[in-house]
C-alpha cells in the first residue's frame, strides 16, 4: 500500500465483466405484494372460499389470453398432464405415444394415469422423426402426448392429421411453449388440451405451478371433478353445470388443486408475457447467428409455422466430436464463465431417456440417443442484455475453438 494509506484505482478497462447471472427470475410484479398481504391477512387461501377467489381470476384470464373456453389451475403441470389423460377416460394399460426427448415427469404422468409409455424417435433438430411417429400410431396407440420439449414444435401440421385420421386425442406439453406460434394459433390449443407449466425456470414464475386448456367441455368438467373440486365445490367454475351433475360422485379425487398465493403470484405476471415473449426471443435469435458462424456448432432454425417463444438455447455439436472432447467443451465453457450441459453426458440427467428406469420396457432409441450425446443446453432469460449475450456467446465460441474436434 502506497505510504498515503491509498489503494491505487482499479485498472478498469482491464477488469473481465462477470458472467452473467442467468439462474435467477425476473422480480415478481409489486402488483403482487399487496394482494399476497390481503391473503395473508384473512388466511383466505384456498380456492373454493369464494366464487371470486384468485385461482378462479386466474383461470379465466388465462383462458382469455389463450383464446380457450376453460382453463383449470393445478399444482403443476405434471399434475395438469395427469388429469388430462385422466379426463380422457382412457382404459387401464393404454398405450400413449410421447417423444423420446421431454423430462423424465412427462412419461411418470403417462404411469401416474394407468397408461403406457410408447416413446418415439427425436431427430437432430430436436424434433419428433415424423416417420417414426406415423410407424408406431397404429391401432394400439389410445392417445398421443406431444412435447414440445424446450419450446422445439415438431409438425403439428403433419401430427394433427395423422391424429384426426384414427380420431386419437393429442395433449400438448407446452410447459416451455407459452406465448409460441404455430400458424399463428397458440402452442396449447390445437390439440384437445394443452397444459402450461409456472414453475420457476419457465416464462411466468410461480416456484410451481401448471394449467390446463381445453374446448371441450366434458373434458373440462371431469379434470375439474378429478382436481378436487369435491362436493358442490365445482358450483364455483362458470358454466359446465349439466356435465358436472352428471359426473359429481363418479370420479376420484386427486387433489391436486392450485392455492390462492401461487395465483396472486402469477396473475400479475400475464401482462408481461409478450413483452417476456419479445425479448426472448431477440436474445435467442442473436445468440443462435452468433454460434452458427462456428462449423463445430448448430442451433436449428425455427420451422416456417412456428414463431417461437424461447428462454433457453439448444444447439448442437457439429463434426466428429468424442465423448472426451464434449466434455472437455463443456468444461472449456465453465472455466469461461458460462454453464451449458450436454443432455447425454450430464450424469442422471432426467431428459435422457436411458435415465427413466422406472419404465416397465427400456426402449432401444439409437438416434434420439445419438442426438442427445452432442445436444447443448444453456440458460438464456429474456431479462439479459446485449454485454451478457455477448459474454456467453464469446465464451462459447472460444470454447468450441479451443477444443477444435477433427
Amino acid at each position: 500500500m502506497p505510504a498515503d494509506g491509498h489503494h491505487p484505482a482499479p485498472d478498469v478497462a482491464n477488469t473481465p465483466a462477470p458472467a452473467p447471472n442467468v439462474y435467477d427470475a425476473e422480480p415478481i410484479p409489486e402488483a403482487a405484494r399487496a394482494e399476497i398481504e390481503r391473503l395473508l391477512s384473512s388466511g383466505d387461501l384456498f380456492r373454493y372460499t369464494n366464487e371470486g377467489a384468485p385461482v378462479a381470476l386466474l383461470e379465466a384470464e388465462f383462458a382469455d389470453l389463450m383464446g380457450a373456453r376453460y382453463a383449470l389451475a393445478v399444482s403443476s403441470c405434471s399434475a395438469a398432464l395427469f388429469l388430462s389423460l385422466k379426463a380422457l377416460d382412457l382404459p387401464r394399460g393404454a398405450r400413449v405415444l410421447v417423444p423420446a426427448f421431454t423430462f423424465a415427469a412427462v412419461p411418470s404422468a403417462i404411469l401416474h394415469a394407468d397408461c403406457v409409455p410408447v416413446l418415439v424417435e427425436v431427430e437432430q433438430d430436436f424434433r419428433v422423426d415424423m416417420a417414426d411417429f406415423a410407424a408406431k400410431l397404429d391401432d394400439s396407440i389410445a392417445a398421443v402426448l406431444i412435447s414440445h420439449m424446450r419450446g422445439h414444435t415438431s409438425d403439428m401440421d403433419a401430427i394433427m392429421a395423422l391424429c384426426d385420421a384414427r380420431a386419437i386425442p393429442v395433449i400438448e406439453d407446452a410447459a416451455h411453449s407459452l406465448g409460441t406460434l404455430w400458424n399463428g394459433r397458440n402452442i396449447g390449443t390445437i390439440g384437445k388440451i394443452g397444459c402450461f407449466s409456472f414453475q420457476s425456470y419457465k416464462l411466468v414464475n410461480a416456484g410451481e405451478g401448471g394449467i390446463l386448456i381445453t374446448n371441450d367441455p366434458e373434458l373440462a368438467a371431469r379434470a375439474i371433478i378429478m382436481s378436487g373440486a369435491y362436493e358442490h365445490n365445482w358450483k364455483k367454475h362458470p358454466g359446465l353445470q349439466n356435465s358436472f351433475h352428471h359426473w359429481q360422485n363418479r370420479l376420484p379425487l386427486y387433489n391436486t388443486r392450485m392455492q390462492n398465493l401461487s395465483a396472486a403470484v402469477i396473475r400479475p405476471q400475464l401482462p408481461e408475457i409478450a413483452r417476456r415473449v419479445r425479448d426472448g426471443r431477440a436474445n435467442h435469435d442473436y445468440v443462435a447467428e452468433r454460434l452458427n458462424t462456428s462449423p463445430h456448432l448448430q442451433v436449428p432454425p425455427a420451422l416456417p409455422q412456428e414463431i417461437r417463444a424461447p428462454d433457453s438455447l439448444q444447439f448442437t455439436l457439429t463434426g466428429n466430436w468424442t465423448d472426451a472432447q464434449a466434455n472437455a467443451f463443456q468444461a472449456a465453457a465453465i472455466r469461461r464463465g458460462v454453464t451449458v450441459q450436454v443432455f447425454g453426458l450430464s450424469k442422471d440427467n432426467a431428459r435422457a431417456f436411458w435415465n427413466w428406469q422406472f419404465l416397465p420396457d427400456q426402449p432401444d432409441l439409437p438416434q434420439t440417443r445419438a442426438m442427445l450425446m452432442r445436444a447443448c443446453d444453456l440458460r438464456l432469460p429474456a431479462r439479459l442484455t446485449r454485454p451478457d449475450l455477448d459474454f456467453i456467446a464469446d465464451a462459447l465460441l472460444a470454447a468450441a475453438a479451443e477444443i477444435n474436434p477433427a
